[in-house]
């Protein structure tokens, strides 16, 4: 028999000026899900059985999904993150999660707020700051979004996110990609113009985080997808190479959204990583 799904409360949760929405369901150590731009929470529906044994905290970035204000920073998102696990009564440091943008805001985490987390999952990013080139094609696809709204966002990424079905894959595998670009898809056009630009201006302006992360001092599993067009695997590879005790998973056959593209590898891995971490 299938266990029932663990139940999720929706937290509106006041934060630094401004009202969160909040995605928690478990008990347990505490799991942050940071999520990709421009996504929100519903990017992790096939993390919901971590609940099983974890206490999952998943947000929606200021500005995404239902929560409210836009971002001014990467910076702005890691303070809200503590904000968050403040207003939730969470004192134990937690596992700060993050995919892409996401895993932007979990290196600032680590970085401003160190005593809050006990380990650091970085996937589908990287430490480097923006070149002037990816910095100019942000404030274009800025623009662009302006006059064309959402659609011009998500015709312009979803072929960089997910990672194309191979020409040899089973029914299952195609289903699947068609799936996850349904919802990609969906979660790209319901949020908001305003949020989209602010974000891609914070993006452009992140600063680089490779020295910052030198200094990392707790367990860091590093994830990437073996198709991602947008971090590949290299960007991970270089940051195996800076974080102190970072280990590398490539995931084989996903893009740049390993959790939603192969969950099984990606939730069997987290929980493999954390269950060292406890016997350390």
């Amino acid at each position: 028999m299938t266990a029932a799904p663990t139940p999720t409360t929706t937290h509106p949760v006041a934060a630094r000026g401004t009202r969160l929405a909040v995605h928690t369901a478990g008990a347990g150590l505490p799991l942050v899900l940071l999520h990709a731009f421009p996504l929100d929470h519903g990017m992790w529906r096939r993390q919901e059985p971590l609940a099983e044994s974890l206490r999952l905290i998943v947000p929606d970035l200021r500005g995404f999904g239902t929560s409210e204000s836009a971002p001014a920073s990467i910076a702005d998102f890691a303070d809200d993150v503590v904000a968050v696990l403040d207003a939730l009564h969470v004192s134990q440091p937690a596992v700060i999660c993050g995919v892409s943008m996401g895993g932007y805001v979990a290196q600032h985490v680590a970085a401003r707020h160190p005593k809050r987390v006990a380990a650091l999952v970085l996937v589908d990013t990287k430490l480097e700051a923006d070149t002037p080139e990816a910095r100019a094609a942000r404030t274009d696809l800025a623009g662009k979004v302006g006059r064309l709204g959402q659609s011009i966002l998500a015709d312009a990424m979803l072929p960089r996110l997910l990672a194309a079905p191979r020409s040899d894959a089973r029914a299952e595998e195609v289903a699947r990609h068609a799936e996850n670009r349904s919802l990609v898809q969906a979660l790209i056009e319901r949020q908001r113009v305003p949020t989209i630009q602010a974000a891609l201006a914070a993006l452009g302006d992140r600063p680089d985080m490779t020295e910052a992360l030198r200094h990392v001092r707790v367990p860091t599993l590093l994830v990437v997808g073996a198709e991602d067009q947008i971090t590949p695997p290299a960007c991970l590879e270089a940051a195996e190479e800076i974080i102190p005790d970072a280990r590398l998973l490539i995931a084989p056959g996903a893009g740049h959204l390993v959790p939603l593209e192969a969950p099984e590898v990606f939730n069997r891995a987290l929980l493999e990583f954390l269950a060292d971490l406890r016997r350390v």
